[in-house]
């Protein structure tokens, strides 16, 4: 007989599912406020940014990001034809593609950190102390949750260096 879950897993998973709504819902809000694209944007062009090189191959790019992304390839061609990445034939396989950041999509993931690194602080920051963020992602480590990376350098690693995940 398979267990189930109790009803305190089930009401924490129903908080958990709320909450992250929520708070995705208004970061996305405040960087529309300022005049800035949807967050994916900003995930995909941080992933290329922290790549070696500042390219990726589209399905590496969709394993990378951290929000759930079910049209790489439309996230991709948005991100082309604004002039923030660059579609590459891959020189050693000429069917591969990479999409390969630009200058302008470098500036692009700069400014919006500053829409979104506040945001991040209003809707979090503000209402945890630090010990209780190290407390809850502790517990999050726990659900299979942890990220070796972080979110926040607004400046990515240089292009020569390839950053710690």
């Amino acid at each position: 007989m398979k267990r189930k879950p109790s009803t305190e897993a089930t009401d924490v998973w129903t908080r958990l599912m709320r909450v992250q709504g929520r708070v995705l819902g208004a970061v996305e809000q405040d960087l529309k406020k300022a005049g800035f694209p949807p967050l994916a944007w900003y995930d995909a062009l941080l992933e290329l940014s922290r790549a070696p090189g500042g390219e990726l191959r589209p399905v590496e790019l969709e394993k990378q990001m951290l929000l759930p992304q079910y049209s790489t390839s439309r996230l991709i061609d948005r991100l082309v034809e604004e002039g923030f990445a660059v579609r590459r034939e891959c020189k050693m396989d000429k069917r591969g593609l990479f999409v390969e950041i630009t200058e302008t999509g470098r500036d692009l993931q700069k400014r919006m950190w500053a829409s979104y690194s506040a945001a991040i602080e209003r809707h979090i920051g503000s209402k945890l102390s630090d010990a209780d963020a190290v407390k809850l992602s502790g517990l999050l480590d726990r659900l299979g949750c942890s990220c070796s990376a972080t979110l926040s350098p607004a400046l990515p690693a240089p292009k020569e260096a390839t950053p710690a995940r």
